[in-house]
């Protein structure tokens, strides 16, 4: 018996692993067959892991030390960890790997033995200081190239391409041209190309942040989410996708891969949505949009609010405070047309007596709460800086876990969450670093501010019709890239059109994250929606489309909240604030409403275009529209009412 039950678990892995290959190239490592290289792979990850860590506390090297060391040692691993085609070896290295590793060293090395000379000639570099520079390039564009494939590499291609020749474009995209000397010494040695905001952000925050999330994997954090939700929703109507809406929160603001989430969650919430009565499409849909909505729900938020602080200048905390209710209606709408869809069908949940009770939930794994609420304590009441609540965290975690022997971790444990911290941050620090070519050329050429003078007009200075223009840019070029390069670029490129036509800064942001985030749910290139298609064996395409049906509401808040800025807490008194959170909320729900084509029966095609519209009505601070709104639900809701009267007599 226990024989088949390992089989059973290792075929579920090995399928897991299968579609997260498939759907995540990030995720396509090798596995070293030289046990000495393997050694040496797994101990250089601790060992960088260990770097991290300790530097957090006792302090960082200098600027440019530590981010070249940084970028140095993710490239390093990454041309060890990732073959460079698909038909290379996932068992040996080969030469070139060596040889691009080695290259990815010495340009660490080259910084750090010539620091104050390297420093000095900022702005009138040496040949040496060109050839490192290129070197960095490719390796940056070629570790990129094996991790998530060509669209990023070609897009910093073509950035490359328009600083060198893009004094003989047409129109406002011209400017007055630069040679390879000057793009390499503001790619390479300014703080605004590949050693610039977003390397700081990955070799500080987000490298402690995936640290922490490993380690709360290691002592159980997933199997307690799916536990504690399982416990609380489970037997309810539609249990099985509340189950999976809660737990792929919780675990997609800690991991912040969407696709991920989808494999890891989705292989025991999916065949139970399915067992439950929902379609192989919706199961797919709901598990899809509701791990894409764990990179928009705070306190981590897959480490993009560490990113927006560090771009806005703002602290943390007032960006997991904006942040909060947008995320909260986002889930909010996905339970509603999960609620809506079950009462629709008649779906029944888990029966209870097959359900883990909460109490039992509770004392075995219930005291890993304490570091989630430790560090929200430390991130937003106890005036520390973000590293060092990282660092303490950390420590608290691994502390805390050692309370229970289902939790508890060995040095074994402890090593190998160490070691997956690092092999998960490759792909994010190296994303983060070709992203600093683009932002490089971006800032030297001033193509960011042109981007947004054609946005705006385009948009003919019509709010409305720049946030459309801005939404679909977002989504066209977040379309295929790990979230946190899709928020850079939209970022650097679209963000800067909303804050000319007036829209505050954390606004236009978090508009243009929301839409880039969007990408991995919307067809043609929807790897959230197809990951979770392979899981519940439904239709991608169908899946994807479904996708965008339940996030609808999502669709609709960054809206709501550019015109009503009391969403995002901006300028706002408590009562304001109540009300308009109230009002959304019920705007949520007829979203839901029209989506579904239901509420206490079934509704006509008018009446889900009626409450569609009143919905719409409540998204800005306008009394009036609220009221209007409030009247056609009201509507609604009384013609709902005679229909089911006299269908009853």
């Amino acid at each position: 018996m226990a024989n088949s039950l390992d089989n059973k678990n290792i075929a579920i892995e090995d399928n897991q692993t299968e579609i997260l290959e498939k759907f995540d190239k990030e995720s396509k490592t090798r596995k070293l067959e030289n046990k000495n290289l393997a050694k040496f792979i797994y101990w250089t990850a601790i060992i960088i892991a260990l770097y991290h860590f300790t530097t957090s506390f006792i302090g960082y090297p200098a600027t440019h030390k530590h981010r070249s060391l940084h970028v140095a040692m993710m490239l390093f691993m990454t041309f060890f960890l990732y073959p460079a085609t698909n038909k290379s070896s996932r068992k040996k290295a080969t030469w070139y790997d060596v040889v691009f590793a080695l290259m990815s060293v010495a340009v660490a090395a080259y910084v750090w033995f010539d620091y104050e000379n390297f420093i000095n000639r900022m702005g009138m570099p040496n040949t040496m200081d060109i050839i490192m520079g290129t070197m960095l390039i490719i390796t940056v564009l070629e570790a990129s190239r094996r991790i998530s494939g060509w669209p990023l590499v070609i897009l910093s291609l073509l950035f490359i391409l328009y600083g060198l020749f893009g004094k003989d474009m047409p129109g406002i995209f011209t400017h007055r041209g630069y040679n390879w000397t000057k793009l390499v010494n503001h790619i390479f040695i300014n703080t605004e190309g590949i050693y610039g905001t977003s390397v700081n952000v990955a070799a500080s925050y987000i490298f402690l942040f995936i640290l922490f999330g490993s380690v709360m994997n290691k002592s159980g954090m997933g199997q307690f989410f799916n536990d504690i939700a399982l416990a609380l929703a489970g037997h309810t109507k539609g249990g099985p996708a509340k189950v999976a809406v809660i737990a792929s929160g919780f675990l997609g603001s800690i991991n912040g891969s969407a696709v991920a989430n989808v494999v890891t969650t989705g292989a025991f919430t999916i065949p139970l949505m399915k067992k439950t009565g929902y379609s192989k499409e919706f199961a797919g849909s709901v598990e899809a949009t509701a791990s894409v909505g764990g990179q928009l729900l705070p306190p981590i938020m897959g480490a993009a609010a560490f990113i927006m602080a560090e771009m806005l200048g703002v602290k943390y905390g007032v960006i997991v405070v904006s942040a909060a209710i947008p995320a909260l209606l986002y889930y909010f709408g996905i339970m509603v047309q999960v609620q809506l869809r079950a009462n629709k069908n008649n779906l029944i949940g888990v029966p209870k007596e097959e359900l883990p009770k909460v109490s039992d939930v509770m004392k075995t794994r219930g005291h890993l709460i304490i570091p989630i609420i430790f560090l929200l304590y430390m991130l937003l009441f106890s005036g520390k800086t973000v590293i060092f609540s990282a660092f303490l965290t950390i420590v608290v975690t691994i502390a805390i876990s050692m309370m229970k022997k289902e939790t508890r971790m060995s040095m074994k444990d402890l090593m190998d969450a160490f070691e997956e911290g690092t092999r998960s941050t490759v792909s994010v620090a190296v994303a983060c670093a070709v992203v600093g070519i683009i932002i490089g050329v971006v800032s030297l050429t001033g193509f960011g501010l042109n981007m947004a003078n054609a946005i705006i007009l385009l948009g003919k200075s019509n709010l409305m019709a720049t946030l459309v223009l801005t939404m679909v840019t977002c989504m066209i070029l977040g379309m295929g890239l790990p979230s946190i390069p899709a928020y850079l670029i939209t970022a650097t490129m679209a963000a800067p059109a909303l804050i000319q036509l007036g829209v505050p800064d954390i606004a236009a942001h978090m508009f243009v994250f929301y839409y880039a985030m969007f990408a991995n749910l919307t067809p043609p290139v929807a790897l959230a929606s197809f990951a979770a298609a392979g899981i519940s064996g439904g239709d991608p395409m169908k899946t994807g489309l479904q996708s965008v049906k339940l996030a609808l509401a999502g669709f609709i808040v960054p809206y709501m909240f550019v015109y009503n800025t009391s969403l995002l807490l901006i300028d706002t008194t408590p009562m304001i604030a109540i009300r308009v959170i109230i009002t959304s909320m019920i705007g949520v729900f007829m979203i839901g409403a029209s989506a579904e084509g239901y509420l206490n029966g079934k509704i006509n095609f008018f009446l889900r275009i009626a409450a569609f519209a009143g919905s719409l009505l409540l998204i800005t601070e306008n009394v009036y529209q609220d009221i209007i709104g409030f009247a056609i639900l009201a509507v609604i809701i009384a013609i709902q009412k005679y229909k089911n009267n006299k269908s009853a007599k």
